[in-house]
């Protein structure tokens, strides 16, 4: 029986220097790769946060803005009590306990795109 990998999600992005202040300062990604064809090519970029990896593109036609994506978390307080701390100008998310048993901390991108944070109320 053939095996699934994990899913990398392809971001786009519109200003780098909003992206980076977003994914690298806000939610404390690191830069895995950045690749332009050449310099005047639009960026792709490959951020990660410990398992988790997401690509943001400037490229015309790598992913809609608009998209919502799920991203399990371990201790969802410990991250909301970090992303709160940060007081980015542009989201102070709240702590949901949803009526689907998760307890989940939702922020939206500059461009558009929802990430949803999640772990099971249980813990």
């Amino acid at each position: 029986m053939p095996k699934l990998g994990a899913v990398t999600p392809i971001l786009r992005i519109f200003d780098i220097a909003k992206a980076r202040e977003f994914y690298l300062d806000f939610l404390d990604f690191e830069v895995e790769f950045e690749h332009r064809f050449d310099d005047n090519a639009p960026l792709y970029m490959g951020v990660i946060r410990d398992g988790c990896v997401l690509h943001l593109s400037e490229h015309h036609g790598d992913g809609a803005p608009g998209i919502a994506m799920r991203i399990k978390v371990e201790d969802i307080v410990a991250l909301h009590r970090e992303l709160i701390g940060k007081k980015y100008r542009f989201a102070r998310p709240g702590l949901e306990t949803t009526p689907w048993q998760t307890r989940e901390v939702s922020v939206g991108d500059p461009f558009g795109n929802r990430l949803h944070f999640y772990e099971d109320a249980a813990g």
